[in-house]
């Protein structure tokens, strides 16, 4: 060999001495190299020592193998919290969906265990971005008229911005049934709100009817969520923005203004409609009932006076004499009482004028209370049975 040339015989490449040199030591009487069978044979001594007795051979191993494998199996035991649900998995395969508490499932590598958090309340925007990504990154807010511009059911391209709030039903479903849970949730709210608004008025959809629009989104939503078994439930919907386009947006207020000047218009009209119509209707309620209060007053006289007959009618019945000595005295008093008279005692005078009193009618003083300011007409002139005669 070639060390063998090297200065003396037997030597060795780690050494330059002879004499039976090896890589232990140097010569004969160096170290000599370990023993690995007896190294292991100390090892396997030392370790029966440590186990109580009658642990060695194979029933000693079959313990430790027990043991082990109760200790693996007991590490399958998992706690849910109560804002999450498990879901069980057997080699990589949903099995059940656990509810919070201590749960089991085989252990690792057999089986394994998902907890997703079902309480927080996710947010899918649609139309635009509000400055966040979903993991709370900031971000560039933006439009995005790809998914707010929507036809409505008059015809009219309205541009609608809104929010998706919506939690995991079923965690199983929501990891299983479905690849991409927040895509999924906004390709299906801006497809149920493009339904809902093409069933829907441009003027509508703006004003009176955006709490119908959320109220329909939440429930067609949650129909195509349930027919794909996603696992997710939509708690809200909010719209957010309700505009016409931008690209048209000066010509649209010009409308709501001329819109404003009609209603204006219309309201005054009304007004003048509403209170010349309850004037009138003032009017005609007050002839009615000046109406009915003539009526009732002549009713009232008339049956006075149909009692007053017929009061008359009896007293007749019982005195004819007198009653009708009353009617006449009563008749010729309204019958003469305007009139001019002269009243002459004829019961002092004999008959055929015995005591030579000549009644005459005074014509001269007829005449003078016809001219003005003469007495009273009406007053009647008596004349004594003893005046002379002129």
């Amino acid at each position: 060999m070639p060390w063998q040339n090297q200065g003396g015989g037997g030597g060795g490449p780690w050494g330059g001495g002879g004499g039976g040199q090896g890589p232990w030591g140097r010569g004969p009487s160096g170290q000599r190299p370990p023993d690995f069978e007896d190294l292991l044979r100390k090892s396997q001594d030392r370790f029966r020592s440590i186990l109580p007795g009658g642990f060695g051979g194979g029933r000693g191993l079959l313990l430790i193998a027990v043991i082990a494998l109760a200790l693996w199996l007991a590490s399958g035991f998992y706690r849910v919290q109560p804002n999450e649900q498990g879901v069980a998995l057997i080699f990589g395969e949903w099995v059940a969906t656990t509810q919070p508490g201590l749960n089991y499932n085989l252990p690792a590598p057999i089986g394994s265990v998902e907890t997703p958090k079902v309480t927080r309340v996710n947010r899918a925007e649609v139309g635009f971005s509000s400055g966040f990504d979903g993991n709370g990154r900031s971000a560039s807010a933006r439009d995005i008229p790809a998914e707010s511009l929507m036809l409505t059911g008059d015809e009219n391209i309205i541009d609608i911005q809104f929010v998706v709030f919506w939690v995991i039903k079923d965690a199983g479903q929501y990891l299983f049934n479905i690849a991409d849970p927040e895509a999924t949730v906004k390709s299906v709210a801006e497809s149920a709100m493009r339904e809902i608004v093409g069933q829907t008025p441009f003027e509508r959809a703006r004003t009176q009817g955006r709490a119908e629009i959320e109220a329909r989104a939440v429930e067609s939503m949650q129909g195509i969520l349930d027919s794909y078994g996603a696992g997710i439930e939509v708690t809200q919907v909010e719209l957010q923005q309700v505009d016409p386009p931008q690209s048209v947006i000066e010509a649209f207020r010009d409308v709501q203004a001329a819109r404003a000047d009609r209603e204006r218009a219309v309201n005054e009209a009304q007004a003048y409609y509403n209170e010349i119509t309850q004037r009138a209707e003032g009017n005609a309620q007050r002839l009615i009932k000046e109406g009915e209060a003539y009526k009732e007053e002549k009713v009232a006289i008339a049956s006075g006076d149909a009692q007053r007959f017929i009061s008359v009618l009896n007293e007749y019945s019982q005195a004819r004499e007198l009653t009708t000595r009353r009617i006449y005295l009563e008749t010729m008093e309204e019958v003469m009482r305007g009139m001019d008279k002269v009243l002459i005692d004829t019961a002092a005078q004999g008959a055929g004028g015995a005591n030579g009193t000549v009644p005459y009618l005074a014509l001269n003083e007829l005449m003078r209370r016809q001219t003005p300011g003469a007495g009273k007409s009406g007053d009647g002139l008596r004349v004594s049975p003893n005046a002379a005669a002129e």
